[in-house]
């Protein structure tokens, strides 16, 4: 052997090796197999082309045609999600658990089930989204430029499908799906925020929305909003404790400007107004206009930031 394939040989037991050991080991052939990022992607897509025919999938679907696609589509992809499904749940599953997963199929069949059952909920309030953009952009020419062009109506879609999952303690596949959307769009909303209908993100790039976030209807946030955490407590153990209410509740007719960040458990009361790059980590009343200059102000008379 060369020394190359020396070097090559040395690198590849060492990748073995590890692969073998913490939490992050890799997985071997007896264990089942993984999520796949590959056909989630596929599975989200086709979810976009039923909640949206005609915009996504085939161009020339037709209202004649269209009842033997939308079924046709659902049909298989029931059966594709269920296996993921599964897979997201033996994904978490140690071998002490594994004689509690012996109704993994049928649960995880039942469960993609359920989430078609949610399909026209899910496109109702996809529809008001893309009436929130498009009335709250005057550069929006049609509805339709805003299904087919604006990241917030992708991102959207992605959050309402994996938020519904969220809802049914699906295991990982949530947390994929909506990092496919940050990915795509530069916005990063977890599964785990709850939205109400007509919500509209401007322009999207860098908004982030925390898992335990809260938001109303007819709400709108501009790029680079945070709705984040203050801090994060922890355990005895010293490990960060999960799933503490710890993200915004933001209230029905809302404006979030760009850049403003709003950090814990605090509520922006209805009607708000957030100016642009404002930094609040207290409650705001209904109805208040919080600007920069007022924002500086205020943190000078109470020492310290909002």
């Amino acid at each position: 052997m060369t020394d190359k394939q020396y070097a090559l040989a040395d690198v590849v037991a060492l990748l073995t090796e590890s692969g073998d050991k913490g939490p992050a080991s890799h997985r071997f052939s007896e264990d089942s197999p993984m999520p796949s990022v590959d056909v989630l992607s596929r599975i989200v897509e086709d979810l976009r082309c039923v909640l949206f025919p005609g915009y996504f999938g085939p161009s020339e679907v037709t209202p004649d045609t269209m009842p033997y696609y939308i079924g046709a589509t659902l049909d298989k992809l029931i059966r594709v999600l269920a296996d993921q499904i599964n897979r997201g749940y033996c994904f978490v599953c140690d071998s002490k658990q594994k004689e509690r997963c012996k109704d993994c199929a049928k649960r995880s069949r039942d469960t993609a089930l359920e989430l078609v059952t949610r399909l026209p909920r899910i496109r109702k309030l996809l529809l008001s989204d893309v009436e929130a953009a498009y009335d709250g952009d005057p550069a929006a020419k049609t509805h339709g430029e805003t299904i087919f062009c604006y990241p917030s109506i992708r991102a959207l879609t992605n959050h309402r499908i994996a938020h519904e999952l969220y809802l049914l303690d699906v295991d990982v596949i949530p947390r994929i799906i909506g990092e496919m959307a940050h990915s795509d769009t530069g916005i990063d909303i977890h599964p785990g925020a709850t939205i109400g209908k007509s919500f509209f993100i401007d322009h999207g790039t860098g908004t982030v929305i925390g898992e335990t976030c809260i938001i109303g209807d007819n709400v709108r946030i501009y790029q680079g909003v945070t709705l984040g955490a203050k801090s994060f407590p922890k355990g005895d153990d010293e490990r960060l404790i999960k799933g503490l209410p710890r993200h915004p509740i933001v209230e029905d007719d809302v404006i979030i400007y760009a850049g403003a960040t709003i950090l814990g458990r605090v509520t922006i009361g209805q009607k708000a107004v957030i100016g642009g790059n404002v930094w609040i980590t207290r409650d705001v009343p209904a109805g208040a206009q919080i600007v920069q200059s007022r924002a500086m102000e205020e943190s000078f008379e109470h020492g310290g930031g909002i």
